[in-house]
């Protein structure tokens, strides 16, 4: 059963609830898949799972540490400090809740979210998060998030279909350090986009959505709250 947060009142609220939060950004990405990309993402994978779970689910976190995305007209970054801090306070105030499960969808997130979790779990909190993850995922706005957003929403998918950096992440990590993504690639993707389809779309939605039931419901937190995986 889901239950969404923004359409229940508080007498509702079933007792030692699961809390599920999904977090994405407002960043760039690329010239054919709009700005919340990774909400949008974030947002299905958490909807879908929390059905699965039985969870309450709260409205997406939109706003997430882009920085990396400077230099692209648009691109809304808070930053790591603000991110942590709304993670936190956002858990504390949480305090009905019997656990809380972030479903993360963009990686810039991954320090802040790590660091968040970490202090959280320090005070007592019984709180964790899982990437939206599967296998063969190529880096940003490639072949996978335009797969996905041709799943999610075709209509607001361009008809471009752009070739950007295609090194491995590890490879390019040095100079995205250094000059953002940006300076990498000049249309902001980092994959290849050509051959998206919303099939695939549908492939890698299923896989991510049962990859955060599966760890949601082993709930093995690691030091910094992510959740193993148990298979």
């Amino acid at each position: 059963m889901l239950r969404r947060l923004t359409e229940l009142a508080w007498p509702a609220i079933p007792a030692q609830a699961l809390l599920v939060v999904p977090l994405g950004s407002t960043e760039q990405h690329g010239p054919q898949l709009p700005f919340d990309t990774d909400a949008a993402v974030a947002a299905a994978v958490a909807e879908s799972a929390a059905a699965e779970l039985d969870a309450v689910l709260a409205p997406v976190l939109a706003y997430g540490a882009s920085g990396e995305h400077a230099g692209f007209p648009g691109t809304l970054s808070i930053g790591e400090a603000a991110l942590r801090m709304v993670l936190v306070e956002l858990a504390r105030s949480a305090d009905w809740a019997m656990r809380i499960a972030f479903v993360n969808g963009h990686g810039g997130n991954v320090a802040a979210l790590a660091d968040a979790v970490r202090q959280l779990r320090t005070e007592g909190h019984d709180v964790g998060w899982v990437p939206c993850a599967a296998a063969g995922l190529d880096a940003h706005a490639g072949h996978a998030e335009t797969s996905l957003m041709l799943r999610l929403r075709p209509d607001d998918v361009g008809p471009e279909r752009p070739v950007g950096a295609t090194e491995p992440v590890l490879e390019l990590m040095p100079a995205l350090r250094e000059r953002g993504i940006a300076g990498v690639s000049p249309t902001g993707v980092l994959g290849d986009a050509r051959g998206a389809i919303a099939t695939t779309g549908e492939a890698l939605l299923a896989e991510m959505v049962a990859g955060v039931v599966r760890r949601v419901r082993a709930w093995r937190p690691a030091e910094h709250g992510l959740l193993r995986d148990p298979t």
